[in-house]
């Protein structure tokens, strides 16, 4: 029998990042943005609302959730499943979650049909998807290490060699009266790494559990 494993959270975007295509003399203006939760989409496409405020559509995808469970899509007046739908099955394809896309278009004076409006909004949030950084996330765990003043100074050295190379991060350094508390986020896999790391360092230390969370590495 084997354990079962959870599957990695999708990936999300680094920052913001825009893009546009010309169709027919029609302009499409894609913005994608990382977000956190619903109501940061909707400040998304009301400021993109207000940045281009002469424009009639202001189409919007959006995904959110470790496993991308949570989307929602806005045609904003454009015939029914001509843009938000093609907009988020860009977004679902590229594996991303917690972020939003929003297209801006900007009428050209030609009619492009059904078929013509999927392209463009689609084409234009892929353009804005390759443009973006993508930022990897994983499931990692939280282990707080406890150390005296006087032998924190190699441990800490050990535990933030761990940051490099995407391998986890440093979360919280606090000091306290007699000893300094490092909180490091590792992925699942190699947690057992680490704490044979820490336990052949010949310093005094104390573990604890501070349970599993989800986090973007580089």
């Amino acid at each position: 029998m084997t354990d079962h494993v959870a599957p990695e959270p999708l990936d999300t975007i680094a920052g913001s990042v825009r893009a546009e295509i010309e169709v027919s003399r029609s302009r499409f203006i894609a913005d994608l943005v990382p977000i956190a939760d619903e109501p940061g989409a909707s400040d998304v496409v009301a400021a993109a609302r207000r940045e281009f405020h002469g424009a009639r559509h202001h189409c919007s995808a959006w995904v959110l959730g470790p496993d991308g469970q949570r989307v929602r899509s806005n045609d904003d007046g454009e015939p029914a499943g001509t843009a938000g739908a093609p907009m988020l099955a860009v977004l679902e394809g590229a594996a991303l979650t917690d972020v939003v896309a929003v297209v801006t278009r900007y009428f050209g004076g030609t009619l492009l049909g059904a078929g013509g409006l999927v392209r463009a909004y689609g084409d234009t949030v892929s353009a804005a998807v390759v443009a973006a950084e993508r930022r990897r996330r994983r499931l990692v765990s939280r282990v707080e290490v406890q150390v005296a003043h006087a032998e924190a100074g190699k441990l800490e050295h050990l535990l933030r060699r761990w940051v490099e190379g995407a391998r986890g991060a440093v979360d919280d350094v606090r000091y306290g009266p007699t000893a300094i508390h490092l909180v490091v986020a590792v992925p699942l896999d190699e947690k057992a790494e680490l704490l044979a790391a820490l336990a052949a360092s010949g310093v005094t230390h104390r573990v604890g559990e501070l349970g599993e969370a989800i986090r973007a590495l580089r």
